[in-house]
């Protein structure tokens, strides 16, 4: 089991996504095409509705540390802050975004997807898309009680992150035509 301190004297992983599970690392192979694709395509559809100097979109890797011990990290597809919330420490960021989505790939397991919930989760997220490109859904979750539930699966029409209103996205807009 990897602490923290530890965890950062390590080279940075290249050319593989790094996350740590309860102290364990887990190395997964870069996205694919199709995923990219769908990241990219939802990204800028966000950037274009945002005030930028107010709210970062990211959809570069990086790490966001759930907890220190036991260690827990992930690295979310997309991930939306205000700025003026964002906490980094040691080149991670250690605050709960207020928006994330994820891609579905079809190498993920149940497993792996429940465990990020949950720890979005438990970091205090207040909202989470799940995007499937196979199947063209967007599920919504939203926290509620300490966890994220579901609240909808859409195929189509339009979606307002909870926390940011002014943004409006067309379901069918994020898959690659």
């Amino acid at each position: 089991m990897v602490t923290y301190d530890e965890w950062l004297e390590m080279p940075e992983v290249q050319d593989q996504i790094e996350e740590v599970v309860k102290g364990e690392i887990i190395l997964s192979p870069p996205a694919k095409v199709t995923h990219a694709t769908v990241v990219d395509s939802l990204g800028d559809i966000l950037r274009a509705q945002i005030n930028i100097d107010q709210v970062l979109v990211r959809t570069a890797q990086f790490g966001l540390i759930i907890r220190k011990d036991p260690l827990g990290t992930r690295v979310p597809d997309l991930a939306m802050f205000r700025r003026r919330s964002i906490v980094e420490q040691d080149g991670y960021i250690h605050s709960a975004p207020e928006f994330i989505a994820e891609v579905l790939s079809p190498s993920n397991d149940r497993a792996d997807h429940d465990g990020k919930i949950r720890d979005y989760a438990e970091l205090g997220v207040a909202e989470v898309w799940v995007l499937s490109p196979e199947a063209h859904t967007i599920e919504v979750l939203l926290l509620e009680c300490r966890k994220l539930r579901t609240v909808a699966t859409l195929r189509e029409g339009q979606l307002r992150p909870k926390l940011f209103p002014e943004v409006v996205v067309d379901a069918a807009s994020v898959w690659p035509d």
